[in-house]
């Protein structure tokens, strides 16, 4: 009894003591100046509520007395655990450092986390704060300028457009150039936009072999590793942000003529030197020549009225002063119009973001729904989106961690047709319309009284299609083709469906080792609805044509994962990975189309009239690989780093004995600022670490990101499209498969040191890159008359090689002041190795050359010599051939006949370097950024200038021309680089490639301003607001470039004016916190 009494009490004491608390108080203060902070969150670690500081820094906190550790954070520093130690009331004080400033800071790397001190690749991480500040409707328009090494081309301003990116250059000449995206630890194959930018916690870069190696083919162009947002220890955290803006044109029209009689003038010029020039006439015949039908040839428009008898143009070349702007024919009233002012509008941006999170010790969770909608800058273009995420992971128990990250988007895309990177120079484009027609066209149809008609069913203008038809005129410029009137009757709508999700379990069962089975599944489901209407335009004389699309993709991704983690004798660190990991994609695509529309504004193909007007289409595709991989990592005494990892894979894309490749890095790191030798420099110097990589990896994808041929999937093989009726069927030859192709290899070299001074306040990073492709996956031309036009092939090697720096500056970091500056530049160079034997170190197609030694990156051009001072005409260069019609050295000559001058390389095209400057300051809870990027060294492509700069043509009649055009030569302006105007085909330079079009691709490029001002917590806190943020954002504020309208972001070779620009958008928003 005694025994059972004594143990009641002594349990019963436990008791009373357990359920005691006791008072810890304490002063939170920043580390850099040892100056109180306010509203630092304190947070007992396992059990009990937490406070925030007062405005002295101090804090007072009952905490049960099993609790023996705080946990205490504040915005944009590092969050510190410390220990409850002392007498009561302990008085700890507590100093957090800059979370910028920590040197080890975890980063997500390929299949896990690497502490920054100790990784041995070459990576680059991009903060959540990088994306919110940008107004993108996708995460790869924010990478712009952002992180050394990488590049992004927009090829389409369409809004929810994403940009194409590019890691250190490009590794092949055919094959893919894309990077992978990883989405919280899972390849990702769904639609970029469908991902909310908001939902990102980070990016990680990844650049080189030792970084991207272990994700073996796919990883091959560079990895980018998306980390979403999750939730964290402590009470739940509500987020709302909403933000409002304007769309406008950030790229302007060309600097072109305006003036309709300027114009004309000329248009008269042009015709006038043919007659004289070319035709032999007197200067009386030539006048009488060009000014006698008022160039009617030329236009095919009336728009001036003239006293009878009189001609539009004088004597002296000059508009005829008697001559009125507009002219009646009885029916109808011509007078132009400025298209790019009917074509172009104002959109409005809005979005909406709302989230939770929270957890503790065993369980976090986050939440998120999003709306966003983004209209485009011509009419009937906008980009709606609806997205929801969910993420929650749950520790079981000791041993075992289960979780799952799924999110759902909706996506509604408006998208004027004819309008991408694949429909140049289209009939229905109305950005190269906009661009280029000459200032004498009307846009609109017109009464004899001169007022617009409209459209009586619809209520919209009736628009003067050029055609002869809709009034008594047919333009000689893009007849029967009017974008504007196709923007409002014809439609074109994407809907997307995506779904994705991961779903992981991961088990501890001894100390160090993890095993994680994950799941990851992406569905995406896709139609386009598409109306052409019956009404005007190119298809009113088949009665309207409508188009169903409906597309499923499908990947599904299965991951095994063992990581064990352990140090031993106190300095040695191992981290071996092993994994398995399978991969199947397939896409399912159907497409019915039909003509004659019974509802002109109605998209389903059962609306068409005639059956036999009806067809359809349909393909099934599918892609699978497998990898076995395994890295070690070694770390000693957080001194010396060695890495090795290993990767085996097979690809579907290869015949059955090509399929499987062997891929692999190395790499090794040492930070000398750990040394003893140095424990000097430790008041100066933080970190000094070099780093060394070397490996191969290996590229599948012959495809690429442009090409619609689906033979590439299945490469070794022939293919044949069937056709036939009745009881008989046809297979025609459509793709010729190649057995022998096999894995592009690109064996990657990368040294580089990492390093920072003075508490952070000057780091950064450098290093040294080379890639060699080998056995590049190549379509190689053949003849046509074989039946196919190309066959795949390894074909030869390429290099890429360069240097990059990242820099960050604090030039002043206390606590209520921190203002940082930001700087990356990346020296890029290309060259071929090798071709094929068979292509004598040669390679043309279409207007690119390829040539053993020099850079891809050149045209096949017929080089411009200038014009002849005494004729006007212009010159080429040509040159003599010897017996074996080889160039024979010092005979170059120039030449006016453009068929007998020789093409020739222009000589690398790529820029030298480009990069990136942003800077942020904070102070007293303003806050400003301002991001930049630019690019130099280059040449491109210009063929919207080349096309402007056309002598007045037959094939560009109708067409406008650049101010530059004024310079042309006259006899008594005969020094100038402008040929003379003149409507003879041997001044066609609206059809001649020569090197006169090509421009510096140089640019200077604003991306972003944000000024926002955060409202002391101490004014909010006690309505239970945790912190308000009030901003304005410009995005896309401006770019400079070598000539006003040109967009060197386009692509590495060519812009034109076919493009949908880049759109500006100014907004203001607002971000609360409870």
């Amino acid at each position: 009894m005694r025994k059972l009494c004594f143990l009641l009490c002594t349990l019963f004491c436990f008791a009373i003591a357990s359920a005691q608390t006791r008072t810890v108080k304490g002063t939170v203060l920043y580390a850099g100046d040892d100056e109180p902070l306010v509203g630092a969150t304190v947070l007992p670690v396992g059990a009990g509520q937490g406070t925030a500081t007062d405005i002295d820094g101090n804090f007072s906190l009952n905490v049960p007395s099993s609790v023996t550790k705080l946990k205490v954070s504040y915005v944009g520093m590092t969050t510190e655990e410390v220990n409850i130690v002392g007498t009561p009331p302990y008085n700890l004080v507590i100093k957090l450092t800059d979370s910028e400033n920590k040197l080890d800071e975890v980063m997500v790397v390929a299949y896990g986390t690497a502490k920054k001190s100790a990784y041995t690749g070459a990576a680059s991480v991009i903060d959540a704060s990088v994306i919110e500040d940008r107004l993108v409707s996708n995460i790869t328009n924010a990478l712009s300028g952002t992180v050394a090494g990488v590049q992004t081309l927009s090829a389409n301003g369409q809004p929810g457009e994403a940009s194409k990116v590019r890691i250190r250059g490009v590794g092949s000449i055919n094959a893919s150039m894309a990077p992978l995206y990883v989405l919280d630890g899972m390849p990702y194959d769904g639609d970029i936009t469908g991902l909310n930018p908001a939902d990102i916690e980070s990016m990680t870069v990844l650049k080189d072999t030792a970084a991207a190696a272990l994700y073996g083919a796919r990883g091959a162009n560079g990895v980018i590793l998306i980390t979403t947002k999750r939730g964290h220890d402590g009470k739940a955290k509500v987020t709302f942000d909403a933000r409002w803006g304007a769309n406008s044109r950030e790229i302007t029209n060309y600097d072109v003529i305006k003036s309709p009689a300027q114009y004309m003038e000329l248009a008269y010029q042009a015709k006038y030197n043919n007659g004289k020039y070319n035709l032999g006439y007197s200067p009386d015949a030539a006048y009488k020549y060009a000014a006698a039908n008022q160039l009617y040839d030329m236009t095919g428009y009336r728009v001036w009225t003239l006293p009878q008898g009189q001609y539009l143009i004088g004597r002296d070349g000059k508009l005829n002063p008697n001559a009125v702007l507009g002219y009646s024919n009885g029916t109808n009233y011509f007078i132009p119009d400025d298209w790019a002012d009917g074509s172009y509008r104002n959109g409005l941006r809005q979005e909406y973001n709302l989230s939770v999170s929270g957890g503790n010790d065993k369980m976090n969770f986050f939440v998120s729904g999003s709306y966003l909608k983004d209209e485009g800058i011509i009419k009937n273009s906008s980009y709606e989106r609806l997205s929801t995420r969910g993420s929650l992971e749950y520790q079981v128990n000791n041993w075992l961690k289960i979780g799952s990250n799924m999110a759902y988007s909706f996506g509604k895309s408006q998208y004027p047709d004819d309008m991408d990177e694949n429909s140049t120079n289209s009939s229905g484009n109305a950005f190269y319309i906009a661009n280029a027609i000459a200032p004498i066209y009307p846009l609109y149809v017109r009464d004899a009284q001169g007022a617009i008609v409209y459209d009586e069913a619809y209520g919209h203008p009736v628009y003067d299609y050029g055609d002869g038809k809709s009034t008594a005129f047919s333009r000689q410029f893009m007849s029967q083709a009017n974008p504007m009137s196709q923007l409002l009757y014809d439609k074109t709508e994407y809907l997307t469906d995506l779904f994705n999700g991961k779903w992981f379990a991961e088990i501890s069962p001894v100390e160090g080792l993890k095993i994680t089975g994950s799941v990851g599944l992406t569905v995406q489901n896709q139609r386009l609805h598409q109306v052409l209407n019956p009404l005007y335009g190119q298809f009113a004389d088949m009665g309207g044509e409508a188009i169903q699309v409906a597309e499923r993709t499908k990947g599904l991704n299965l991951q095994a994962l063992a990581n064990y983690n352990r140090t031993f004798w106190e300095y040695h660190t191992f981290d071996i990975l092993l994994g398995y990991e399978s991969y199947e994609w397939n896409n399912e695509y159907t497409e019915a189309l039909g003509a004659n529309l019974y509802d002109p504004m109605s998209w389903p193909v059962n609306n068409t009239l005639a059956n036999n007007d009806r067809k359809g289409y349909g393909a099934y595709l599918d892609y699978a690989t497998r990898g076995i991989f395994g890295r070690i990592n070694y770390d000693f005494d957080s001194r010396y780093f060695f890495s090795f990892s290993y990767r085996r894979d097979a690809s579907s894309r290869f015949a059955p004995d090509k399929r499987w490749g062997d891929f692999f890095s190395v790499s090794a790191a040492w930070d000398i600022a750990q040394e003893r030798f140095m424990e000097s420099t430790t008041t100066w110097l933080d970190r000094l670490k070099l780093r060394a990589s070397f490996g191969q990896q290996g590229n599948d994808d012959l495809k690429g990101e442009n090409s619609t041929n689906n033979g590439y999937y299945y490469a070794y093989l022939d293919q044949y499209t069937i056709s036939g009726a009745d009881s008989w069927s046809d297979g025609t030859l459509y793709f010729k498969g190649n057995p022998d192709i096999t894995w592009e290899k690109s064996n990657s070299f990368n040294v580089g040191v990492d390093f920072s001074f003075w508490k952070s306040k000057l780091s950064g990073s450098a290093e040294y890159f080379n890639r060699e492709t080998r056995d590049m996956l190549y379509n190689k031309p053949v003849a046509p008359s074989i039946g196919y036009s190309s066959i795949p092939m390894n074909i030869g090697s390429m290099r890429n090689y360069g240097f990059e720096v990242e820099l960050t500056y604090l030039p002043i970091n206390t606590r209520n002041i921190k203002w940082s500056i930001t700087g990356n530049i990346t020296f890029i160079n290309n060259k071929v190795l090798k071709l094929a034997p068979e292509l004598g170190g040669e390679l043309k197609s279409g207007n690119r050359i390829y040539q053993e030694g020099e850079s891809m990156y050149q045209f096949d051009m017929v080089k411009y010599a200038g014009v002849d001072a005494a004729t006007g005409k212009p010159l080429f260069w040509a040159w003599k051939n010897d017996e074996n019609g080889n160039r024979i050295p010092g005979s170059d000559y120039p030449t006016s006949v453009y068929s007998t001058a020789w093409r020739q390389p222009t000589g690398d095209l790529l820029p030298t370097a480009y990069g990136g400057i942003s800077t942020t300051l904070s102070a007293y809870g303003f806050d400003l950024t301002v991001a930049c990027a630019y690019q130099f060294g280059g040449k491109i492509w210009d063929q919207g200038y080349q096309e402007f700069m056309g002598s007045g043509t037959s094939s560009s009649y109708g067409h406008n021309w650049h101010v530059d055009i004024l310079d042309a030569w006259t006899p008594t302006n005969q020094y100038t680089a402008v040929p003379r105007l003149d409507t003879g085909d041997s001044f066609s330079f609206y059809d001649y490639v020569t090197d006169r079009a090509l421009v510096s691709s140089n640019y200077f490029s604003i991306n972003n301003i944000t000024l926002g001002y955060t409202i002391p917590e101490r004014l909010t806190r006690h309505i239970g607001i945790e912190s308000v943020r009030v901003y304005g954002t410009a995005d896309n504020l401006a770019l400079f470039s070598a000539r006003k309208g040109l967009d060197p972001r386009q692509s590495y070779t060519v812009a034109t004016t076919s493009l949908y620009t880049a759109m500006r958008c100014i907004s203001g928003g607002i971000k609360v916190v409870f």
